[in-house]
């Protein structure tokens, strides 16, 4: 606390001054002076969607004096109706011109770096900027149907910035390969430390094979800090046609003391495997002791149920992402084979076959044949043309527990007491005598 306090003070200071410095250094502006542009690019924060970082576009008019951030990345949770369209995938963003240094001073607050670009626009393209933010503040263009990674906040910025630039900048990046996918940039962002297993969990588990695309750098500029470097690497020509650079300056506004961004994936996939093992191994053991210990039956009840519960939610969860909304990153997800739906049902019968029920052991050993066989073919599968989701850390946590369940079912059934015969059957009529 003794570090982080002071240096806040001093980045919000420094946040306060910015504007008025550039204020302060611009000369009289002329009746037609033409409006200077800059980029924002906010590091990330602590919740899911600050990962990502942010972008913002800054207007400085010195013929008004005024200075406005144009946010693409405005959102309401008391919105009307907004938990149903996140569920739905059809939430409602929007656009606000907010005070320049107040942005800057709410990033500072957070501990989130704010980077400027000021850009080497034409008067021409400056202006046409302005008025087209302008008119996208407006009540009645404000509000777009916002996708996590092709219509967000940064691609909003991109998407204007190429306007004015006469589609140079897509021209230069639409064709150029990154490596990367959605996926892959999810992951690294997303996975800072064992407190994010959960999230990384949902959101590599939600995520469908339109996320293991590869992507252009035109694709990647919904990262903020990917389109940042991009800006950098611009070049456009001026009002007298030369070849200049894009950025004419750039500053760091606002520092942090959060570590950068990750540069790569957090390798996570041998310990998804070694708790899938270790969970599988569980079960197997208490299955093996729960006819004759109170105690095995009991926590394999409790153990299997919880599983079944989480993977049979899961999958009813994908599919209704698949087939009832508009997440279309979500659809044709192959965790479906892992995380099945048949697992739900699952959850009454095999703890009753653990406690001797014998009418659950029929359904139990066919539903959890069935799971561990859709399991299994979505392994065996991923070398096929088409199948090419990458979703190793879901089958090496779910398979080895699947076929962990299939086989306790099958032992259970077949330790349950041969069925006493009838009386009637095992009484025999004694012969008449002669």
């Amino acid at each position: 606390m003794r570090t982080t306090m002071p240096f806040r003070a001093l980045a919000l200071l420094a946040a306060l001054c910015l504007p008025a410095a550039l204020a302060a250094q611009a000369p009289s502006a002329a009746p037609d002076a033409a409006p200077r542009v800059f980029v924002m690019t906010m590091g990330p924060g602590d919740l899911v969607w600050e990962r990502f970082g942010h972008n913002a576009l800054w207007v400085h008019d010195p013929r008004r004096g005024t200075d406005v951030a144009y946010n693409y990345g405005m959102f309401d949770f008391g919105q009307e109706n907004f938990f149903r369209n996140f569920a739905l995938g059809r939430m409602k963003y929007w656009m606000a011109g907010i005070d320049a240094g107040r942005t800057m001073e709410h990033y500072a607050a957070m501990n989130r770096s704010v980077t400027i670009q000021e850009l080497n626009l034409t008067p021409a393209q400056a202006t046409q900027l302005s008025g087209f933010l302008a008119w996208n503040e407006l009540p009645q263009n404000t509000e777009y149907l916002y996708d996590y990674y092709r219509d967000n906040c940064s691609t909003r910025v991109r998407d204007a910035l190429d306007r004015v630039l006469g589609g140079r900048l897509r021209a230069a990046t639409d064709h150029v390969p990154t490596g990367t996918t959605y996926r892959s940039h999810t992951e690294r962002l997303t996975a800072a430390g064992a407190a994010d297993v959960p999230m990384f969990t949902a959101l590599m588990g939600g995520l469908g094979p339109a996320a293991d695309r590869p992507i252009s750098r035109w694709e990647e500029m919904f990262l903020p800090f990917s389109l940042r470097d991009r800006l950098r690497e611009m070049r456009v020509p001026d009002a007298a046609g030369r070849m200049v650079p894009l950025v004419l300056s750039e500053r760091l506004a606002v520092a942090s003391t959060r570590p950068p961004e990750p540069a790569g994936s957090p390798g996570w996939l041998p310990g998804y495997l070694a708790a899938g093992v270790a969970l599988a191994s569980l079960l197997s053991f208490l299955a093996t002791r729960a006819a004759k210990s109170r105690g095995a039956r009991f926590a394999f009840a409790a153990v299997a149920g919880l599983w079944l519960v989480f993977a049979g939610t899961g999958g009813w969860v994908l599919g209704a992402l698949w087939t009832l909304t508009d997440h279309a990153i979500a659809y044709r997800n192959e965790n479906i084979l892992q995380l099945s739906p048949l697992a739900l049902p699952l959850v009454l019968f095999l703890p009753a076959l653990a406690y001797g029920a014998r009418w659950a052991a029929r359904p139990a050993w066919l539903l959890a044949a069935a799971v561990a066989a859709l399991s299994v073919l979505g392994f065996v599968l991923q070398p096929l043309p088409g199948i090419d989701q990458v979703n190793g850390w879901v089958i090496a946590l779910a398979m080895p527990i699947n076929l962990a369940l299939a086989w306790a079912a099958r032992r259970m059934a077949d330790g349950l007491p041969a069925r006493a015969s009838s009386p009637t059957a095992r009484v025999r009529r004694a012969p008449a005598p002669a």
